[in-house]
């Protein structure tokens, strides 16, 4: 037979929903653990001492010398976090226990046998005391001591601040001697150098006669040198003269080319010659006479012409003499150049000679560098000494200093109650859903209808609530029934074909309800007028006749032993078109009378009879009876108890059916508790809640068929 289709459920999402269904399942666990976890914070709490809390405040400054002012010093955290670790260290702290005598008094506190603590363990106890705070941007330090006894509290606060003070002068003290002592080797040691490069430098002296009577590291200047020196100006001068000379006579031979009659006038405003300016004077003033007589006198007159000649022969002169005059310049000019390649030659004849004694003497000009700059360190070095002396010698006061010392407290700190307890609220209640959540976690079985349709690829037939027994005790009106009216609609709706009329119902393991679900599935299919047979085929665990308070004594099994007729194990029950097969007693040999040819034969003749068969089965898991008749009638539904069975047995026992060719048509839930699940509150909601106070559920009757039946009122 083939089962019908089925498709897979999309895959569904986690949603705030699915998270507050497993607190509203597990919430007696989460009560629970709340609940604990609160009274026993509570009563922690109220029996512990109260204690007292003393703050101390220091103020700290870096260890700089003496030539950097203290209170200009930046913040540094990493110098604020290395004082705080300093202060609660067990360099501090043992100082602290010693002063306070602490390994006697808490080890008749501490100690089983009340003898003295070690010094170790001491401090271990009182770290747990100290808190440390430093504000940021400040160089404040807040010591601040809990304790049980407040004046103890307030002792220990400034004792620490005391003996966190003496440390850090001591150990300035120390490092400062350390560092002078360390100096004043160095300097010693320097002397010594400088004493030794001072006798080589003089024998170098010597051995290069090197006149030198300064103090300067630099070479003294030579003779050769100054000589070198007066050359170089020389030349200068004279190399300036030479071009001034090479200039004018340049500049008087272009005038002479150009305009030679001017050349006189202009040679006297660069030289002084009497007799060029005699000879000029004499020619200017004939020259004025023949200017004025010309306007009075003939041209041919004796007079101008005398004057015409003596014109003509003071030209002669003036020309003869400013020749004598330039060629004096062009012998100035030869001489000068001469001059100056003479001063040039003799200045580098010097420079080589003075280069020479230069070169001779860098032995010794190099030592006597090397010892100035020795003896400039070895000053730095006294004035670094004397500088540390007189640091060392001045109180260091403000490398720490107390700001406000601690007073006992008179309120107590601790514990906080309310924190206490509310914090102890917070944990139970936090360990309590995560303890939920973590069982839910290992629950496996099945808990949703989106679960089952997905991991088994089944539809849900139906949802059976919680606390439900057989509808003929309930009635059919009673809540309950609704569920059973849904379940076989949709099995109707499920069948591929009308003539597909007999059902078994199977279950992985025991207690999952299905002689309930059976019977009462039974009943409403009666209900609905269709003539409908219970078989009970639970051969090792009949239950059946035990809801219906019938006899066992035959039944199944006396028919398939052919030990009666179908009428003589066939028994009516008080509700009508309903009949019942018992079991009857199973022998010893029998076990697999199920899978029999008998068993086939009945079945077919059973859906003849009936509108409906339904059979009951045991366990599937382990038996295998259940197969048997999952093979051989029509159809078959799963039952699974909701939150009972892991779902990897659930799925086997489909696996089961499926292999011996059963036609599972679904799934039925069973079991729910539709008041604490809200996943199945729609399924069931409206017909369990809707419950009318004028209503009332019939009570069964006595049929008319059978003494001492039940009649069941019809709802169809």
């Amino acid at each position: 037979m083939d089962s019908p289709e089925t498709h897979a459920a999309p895959e569904s999402r986690l949603h705030f929903l699915d998270y507050w269904r497993i607190i509203r399942i597990r919430k007696a666990i989460i009560i629970s653990v709340f609940f604990i976890t609160t009274v026993i914070a509570t009563v922690v709490t109220f029996l512990m001492r109260p204690a007292y809390s003393s703050t101390a405040q220091i103020e700290i400054q870096p260890d700089f010398t003496s030539d950097v002012p203290i209170m200009n010093t930046p913040y540094d955290p990493y110098f604020m976090e290395t004082e705080l670790n300093t202060i609660k260290g067990d360099v501090v702290l043992s100082r602290v226990v010693a002063d306070l005598n602490l390994n006697q008094e808490w080890g008749k506190k501490f100690s089983p046998d009340g003898q003295p603590l070690k010094t170790s363990d001491t401090i271990a106890y009182l770290q747990r005391y100290i808190t440390l705070d430093s504000d940021r941007n400040t160089k404040l330090i807040d010591i601040t001591v809990v304790n049980e006894d407040k004046d103890l509290a307030a002792r220990i606060a400034n004792t620490i601040a005391k003996d966190y003070t003496d440390y850090r002068l001591e150990m300035h003290s120390n490092e400062m001697e350390s560092g002078i002592s360390k100096l004043q080797a160095k300097y010693q040691e320097e002397e010594a150098e400088i004493q030794l490069e001072e006798t080589n430098v003089d024998e170098l002296r010597k051995e290069y006669n090197i006149h030198d009577v300064g103090m300067s590291p630099t070479p003294t200047p030579t003779i050769g040198a100054e000589q070198v020196q007066q050359l170089n100006e020389k030349l200068i001068e004279q190399k300036a003269l030479s071009i001034k000379l090479a200039t004018e006579y340049s500049e008087f031979q272009a005038i002479q080319k150009t305009n030679p009659t001017e050349l006189g006038d202009v040679l006297l405003t660069s030289i002084s010659d009497s007799t060029l300016s005699d000879l000029l004077g004499k020619l200017h003033e004939n020259e004025q006479r023949y200017a004025t007589d010309t306007n009075y006198l003939s041209p041919g007159n004796p007079d101008l012409a005398s004057i015409s000649s003596m014109m003509a022969t003071l030209h002669r002169e003036i020309a003869d003499r400013v020749n004598g005059i330039m060629y004096g310049i062009q012998g100035q000019v030869t001489s000068a150049q001469a001059e100056v390649d003479a001063l040039s030659q003799q200045l580098t004849n010097c420079e080589t000679q003075d280069q020479v004694e230069l070169e001779q003497g860098q032995p010794y000009w190099r030592a006597k560098a090397q010892l100035e700059d020795k003896k400039d360190l070895h000053k730095l070095l006294a004035e670094k000494i004397e500088a540390d002396e007189s640091d060392a010698a001045m109180p260091k006061s403000t490398l720490v200093q107390v700001i406000n010392p601690a007073t006992p407290g008179e309120i107590p700190v601790a514990p906080k109650k309310s924190l206490n307890i509310a914090l102890g609220a917070f944990f139970g209640l936090l360990v309590g859903v995560s303890l939920a959540f973590f069982i839910e976690y290992l629950d496996t079985s099945v808990k949703t209808i989106d679960e089952v349709e997905r991991v088994f690829q089944s539809p849900v037939l139906g949802v059976i609530p919680q606390n439900v027994s057989t509808l003929i005790e309930e009635g059919f009106d009673s809540s309950h029934a609704e569920a059973y009216r849904v379940l076989r609609t949709n099995i109707l709706f499920s069948r591929k074909d009308d003539n597909l009329n007999s059902l078994v119902v199977v279950s992985a393991g025991m207690g999952e309800g299905k002689s309930t679900t059976v019977l009462n599935l039974a009943t409403v299919f009666a209900q609905a007028g269709q003539r409908t047979l219970v078989v009970d085929s639970d051969l090792r665990r009949p239950t059946l006749h035990k809801l219906l308070r019938q006899s066992n004594d035959t039944g199944l099994i006396n028919y398939l032993l052919k030990q009666g007729t179908l009428d003589e194990v066939i028994q009516k029950t008080p509700v009508q078109l309903l009949d019942f097969m018992p079991s009857g007693k199973l022998p010893g040999r029998q076990v697999n009378i199920l899978g029999s040819e008998p068993m086939r034969n009945l079945i077919s003749e059973l859906k003849q009879r009936y509108d409906f068969i339904l059979f009951d089965s045991p366990p599937i898991m382990g038996l295998s009876d259940a197969s048997v008749l999952a093979s051989e009638v029509d159809m078959a539904i799963q039952i699974i108890q909701y939150r009972r069975y892991p779902q990897l047995m659930n799925i086997r026992a489909k696996q089961m059916v499926e292999k011996v060719g059963g036609n599972l048509v679904g799934i039925v839930l069973n079991n729910i508790n539709m008041a604490q699940d809200e996943s199945y509150y729609y399924y069931g909601g409206y017909y369990y809640n809707n419950n009318d106070d004028s209503q009332e559920t019939p009570e069964p009757k006595g049929s008319a068929g059978g003494s001492g039946g039940v009649g069941i009122q019809q709802k169809y």
